[in-house]
């Protein structure tokens, strides 16, 4: 591995193709693959971009949802492996890409350490063997995939009949990089979802090889050690092997934010840290005899990675993650959305995200899905939204349907932001004969839903200018509460510098450390939720309450001795921490359970 951070998945359309910006630099990123009527766009765009011919797959075609994403994966895979080629063939000159490579990589890095050396070496046949040596270990990013693994819409055909679970559309994304030509690595976040992971034992390409080599690798993005052994276990009992952990901050993340009961990023890392071996030998066994049931032998247990991601800031906090809790890599998503050459924001919202304050990062319910949404108070979308609801039309059109979940007025079913199902639940309010404040609070609720299949891709579509007359040009945007700190755009050897502690971008901004940045939006969570059930307090959800609350004590507890074990306790880092640390443990003594 050339780097020691990824590009998590960045919306729908944000990083949807990231992979041809930074891959030939080493560096790792990750696609979503929900949406394949934004893929074959892109597709068709990057085609035409690059002089390549592009077949249209129509929505007529048999498996039309697979074949798309396996088609852009494939490009994607072609475009890069030109890309890297082209760079790599480069003379080694100051100024040239493949120099850039070299200079991108972290200074722990030996490939960087052995090209500094080359490049004093005098010119000569030594330096010119130097140099094809550093040639052949130069290694591209991987273009990794992301699947949300619960959204999984049932398809039906023209005439009403269920098309199978097999062409569900996680499964048919599933199946559309299975059948790419990638090496690389499906993220399965989200949750579990017990049908898309026995699917995977149906493609061969998950089983290692007769060299004991997985050409593509199953990665799960999970909250918390407990999720992460049932999930592993279930796969590693139909011979599947998970590859990597991603462990992710319940709260302080971009996207969907899916809260733990209270337990905290440090603790998680410190269980995953003390329990890591006894978990890769217990999941080894399991693996193993599933294997050999299939006529495959594995003699040694694949290497299995452990990174973390959500509300890095600091060149200091990711260097402690890796070193403290013995981890493999990092993950930085939000703060690549002010880096304009990686990710695909347009003009007007890079200005607003660049000059946003903490107060315009906001945890919402505005998911059609449900689950908790980072939002973002000045994006198009939420001007959208305020607007049809003054103009007495709340809601959106429909118009691709990827989050359509519930049945509560129909047989199929519907989204919750659309315009349909807002229009029926709010004639339900009002024959309801609920209080006005009730009646209010209730309608505040089913018109908070925003439309993230258009709002998630519409940048893109504006920075690439290959919108459809008519489109909707809302933009939604979801990064974490993190971006924040942030209070321009950056390049990104500036950005990559930042996390490998050459440049500091945040050395005038006064922020707090990622570990009490993230308690302090869980003890506002627990009061947010507390204040909406003291009207209706049942001693089942006080339980609840107490638990959680008993685990955020537990948490600080846990900072402060990893705090006092720290070097230079007594600098004014340490001394920061711990007042800020006082001041959320005060605010969490107040919360009255």
């Amino acid at each position: 591995m050339s780097h020691t951070f990824h590009i998590p998945v960045l919306g729908l359309g944000y990083s949807i193709d990231t992979p041809l910006k930074v891959a030939r630099y080493g560096i790792s990123s990750v696609l979503s693959i929900v949406d394949d009527e934004l893929i074959e766009r892109m597709r068709e765009y990057h085609s035409l971009e690059n002089e390549r011919p592009f077949m249209p797959i129509s929505k007529t075609a048999a498996d039309y949802r697979a074949k798309r994403i396996t088609a852009y994966l494939n490009l994607l895979h072609s475009l890069v492996n030109e890309q890297f080629d082209y760079l790599r063939s480069q003379p080694f000159e100051i100024g040239s890409d493949i120099c850039r490579y070299f200079e991108l990589l972290p200074d722990s890095s030996q490939l960087k350490a052995g090209y500094e050396l080359m490049m004093d070496y005098p010119e000569g046949e030594n330096k010119a063997l130097f140099q094809h040596i550093l040639r052949r270990m130069m290694t591209k990013g991987a273009i990794d995939v992301n699947i949300m693994s619960k959204v999984d819409k049932m398809n039906f055909s023209a005439n009403g009949d269920y098309m199978g679970d097999e062409n569900t559309d996680a499964q048919a994304a599933l199946r559309g990089f299975a059948n790419s030509n990638l090496r690389s690595s499906v993220i399965l976040s989200a949750g579990m979802n017990p049908k898309l992971y026995s699917y995977l034992e149906t493609f061969d390409a998950f089983f290692p090889d007769k060299n004991g080599d997985l050409q593509k690798k199953i990665i799960l993005k999970v909250s918390d050690f407990r999720s992460a052994l049932i999930q592993a276990k279930f796969l590693a009992k139909k011979g599947l092997w998970v590859s990597e952990f991603r462990v992710e901050s319940g709260l302080n993340c971009g996207g969907h934010a899916f809260a733990t009961e209270g337990y905290l990023l440090g603790p998680i890392l410190e269980e995953f840290k003390q329990k890591r071996g006894g978990m890769i030998a217990e999941l080894f066994q399991l693996y193993q005899t599933a294997l050999l049931q299939k006529g495959i032998i594995s003699a040694n247990a694949p290497k299995q990675k452990l990174s973390v991601q959500g509300g890095i800031g600091t060149a200091a906090e990711n260097e402690f993650l890796i070193k403290h809790y013995q981890l493999d890599a990092t993950g930085w998503g939000s703060p690549f959305l002010l880096v304009p050459e990686t990710t695909n924001v347009d003009e007007e919202t890079l200005l607003q995200l660049a000059g946003a304050q903490e107060s315009d990062y906001y945890l919402s319910a505005s998911s059609p899905l449900g689950i908790l949404f980072n939002n973002f108070k000045q994006a198009s979308s939420e001007n959208q939204r305020l607007a049809r609801i003054e103009a007495g039309r709340p809601g959106s059109p429909c118009t691709k349907k990827y989050l359509c979940t519930n049945t509560e007025f129909t047989v199929q079913p519907i989204c919750t932001a659309s315009r349909e199902y807002q229009r029926l639940k709010i004639n339900q309010l009002q024959t309801s004969n609920l209080a006005p404040e009730e009646y209010q609070e209730q309608y505040d609720s089913v018109t908070e839903k925003i439309c993230l299949c258009e709002g998630l891709c519409s940048s893109a579509y504006i920075k690439y200018n290959i919108s459809k007359p008519k489109e909707n040009k809302a933009v939604a945007v979801c990064p974490g509460p993190n971006l924040a700190y942030f209070n321009r755009t950056y390049s990104l050897d500036e950005m990559v510098k930042h996390i490998y502690g050459k440049l500091d971008l945040l050395a005038q901004v006064k922020r707090p450390h990622m570990f009490i940045k993230e308690l302090n939006l869980y003890i506002d969570y627990l009061q947010t939720d507390l204040q909406k059930h003291l009207k209706e307090l049942t001693d089942k959800k006080a339980k609840q309450f107490g638990k959680f609350k008993e685990q955020l004590i537990s948490g600080i507890a846990y900072y402060k001795q990893l705090f006092n074990e720290l070097p230079d306790q007594t600098s004014a880092l340490m001394q920061t921490l711990y007042a800020e640390l006082g001041v959320a443990e005060h605010k969490l003594d107040g919360t009255l359970i």
